[in-house]
């Protein structure tokens, strides 16, 4: 960045980009993404669990040395684009905007779904515009409003949880690890598991928004996702011991049919309120998140440059906020965003394929590169193991990135000559 073009405020310590990253991960995932690996992955879902949390810890830790050296805006778009070449930083950056704007939609529908079903559209709507106006003034905003989001997701969780395994309903004997899904299922369970994993992207694309961004990002990062991962392994645990990998599998709403099995109906209305909450933080962080990467992808070009404008009182990317927000609004009032767990988990592992391979680069020791390696294979082969549609639309979406990447660098250098 020169000096010409303004930066964004540095204004979050170590507390707020981890709950940043715990509103992106504790959120909507974990109360839509175990029925859908369940029923892949059948008793193998705590296997799915553990390896869609090894990829994810590999993943969490390329980023953050990748965000210790390049502190800015973007995330894996930079990275890759300052390790492995312009074309690998764009393809990143393609893959996290298209995937993860497809999920915003997702996650406002969500919210729409629990709030009020008969108007699920308006309500998704009107999500966005509220969460957009929200982002608008300030990431300090943001961060307070995501805070208090945490706070009660946890404590819902926490619910459920309790009341699954204090209830004469739970039995130790439906938490049998095996593989009735067979390995194909698992790492499936897996690659969908993922989805609700991703979260601590968030705290790298605003690398140029926090405090001290060498010591606070790599520290937050795996702060963010070990807490995730204590919550999830305690939620799939009590929901596996009411219900089994079989009615799990089959459940629309996994938390709910789980404390209605352990004799709680009452809850069931806390647990619905808790789904929607957490959608919303899903939603909060994941306007950041993209609008953060379409500002770096404006700055160089790769998008129109009049989204790489900031505010100049609320120092945040406003243009870039307003026409993400108004891409999710047209999205969430008129499409059917079902398979978007399945298409936003292939665009985020090909995402992180770009972190793992740019952190590769950065070492020539062995050692420091086993990291990286087991997570670029992990991402390469989650993402081809994911439903077929996923792979052939996220493939698809992926090709047209790089055909609009290579007319454009024709034009541009057919000018060049002239």
């Amino acid at each position: 960045m020169t000096a010409s073009v303004p930066g964004l405020r540095r204004t979050l310590g170590v507390g707020d980009a981890v709950v940043i990253g715990l509103g992106a991960m504790v959120g909507a995932g974990i109360f839509a993404a175990l029925a859908p690996a369940a029923h892949a992955a059948g008793t193998g879902l705590l296997i799915g669990l553990a390896v869609a949390a090894v990829v994810a810890y590999c993943n969490a830790m390329s980023s953050a040395r990748l965000a210790a050296l390049y502190p800015a805006s973007g995330g894996t778009y930079v990275y890759g684009r300052e390790r492995l070449g312009e074309f690998w930083g764009y393809l990143a950056g393609w893959a996290f905007v298209v995937g993860k704007t497809a999920s915003c939609a997702a996650m406002a529908l969500t919210v729409g779904t629990y709030v009020w079903p008969g108007q699920a559209h308006a309500v998704a709507v009107g999500a966005v515009v509220a969460l957009t106006a929200v982002n608008y003034g300030g990431v300090q905003k943001s961060a307070w409003l995501t805070r208090m989001i945490v706070a009660l997701v946890l404590a819902v969780l926490a619910s459920v949880v309790v009341v699954c395994l204090v209830s004469g309903e739970a039995d130790a004997g439906r938490l049998d690890i095996g593989a009735s899904g067979g390995a194909d299922g698992v790492l499936q369970a897996a690659g969908l598991l993922f989805f609700a994993f991703a979260g601590y992207a968030r705290i790298a694309t605003l690398g140029e928004e926090v405090r001290d961004p060498a010591r606070t990002v790599p520290r937050a990062i795996p702060l963010a996702l070990g807490i995730t991962l204590v919550v999830y392994v305690c939620v799939a645990v009590a929901v596996l011991s009411v219900l089994g990998s079989g009615g799990l599998g089959d459940a629309t709403a996994p938390l709910t049919d789980a404390v209605r099995a352990a004799g709680t109906p009452w809850l069931v209305p806390v647990v619905r309120i808790g789904a929607a909450v957490a959608a919303m933080g899903s939603l909060l962080a994941l306007i950041l998140g993209v609008s953060r990467t379409t500002l770096a992808m404006a700055r160089d070009r790769h998008l129109p440059g009049v989204l790489a404008a900031v505010h100049p009182r609320f120092q945040v990317p406003h243009r870039a906020e307003l026409a993400v927000g108004a891409v999710v609004a047209v999205l969430a009032a008129t499409a059917d965003v079902r398979g978007a767990i399945g298409f936003s988990s292939f665009g985020v592992l090909a995402y992180y394929a770009v972190a793992n391979a740019s952190a590769w680069t950065l070492s020539s020791r062995p050692a420091a590169r086993v990291v990286p390696v087991v997570g670029l294979v992990g991402c390469v082969v989650l993402a081809f193991s994911l439903p077929g549609v996923s792979v052939v639309v996220g493939a698809g979406v992926l090709v047209v990135g790089a055909v609009a990447y290579a007319v454009r660098w024709r034009v541009k250098a057919r000018a060049g000559r002239k």
